[in-house]
């Protein structure tokens, strides 16, 4: 990059870095959803909650649900050997 081009896109570098910011939260926020290991913990959690009384059936299959969707969407990307996500 040129003196002159970089001096005349300098206002745009704390654009650049929200964009930078936000792309690499949106990284690490999906890492976190698909994460198996996260899954499986929330099963067991679940079944905690359930065994003392905090949750009832119907709330638990409906938490189980939401977790086998995850499961399955991440077993499916790692099928097709991406993420599944458009860059």
């Amino acid at each position: 990059m040129g003196l002159i081009s970089g001096l005349l896109t300098l206002p745009l570098l704390p654009v650049r870095g929200t964009v930078a910011l936000a792309q690499r939260i949106e990284e690490q926020a999906y890492a976190e959803l698909y994460d198996e290991s996260a899954i499986r913990e929330g099963f067991a959690t679940l079944e905690a909650a359930r065994a003392i009384g905090e949750i009832d059936d119907d709330e638990l299959a409906e938490a189980e649900n939401a977790l086998v969707e995850r499961l399955m969407a991440l077993r499916g990307f790692q099928e097709a050997g991406d993420d599944g996500r458009e860059r």
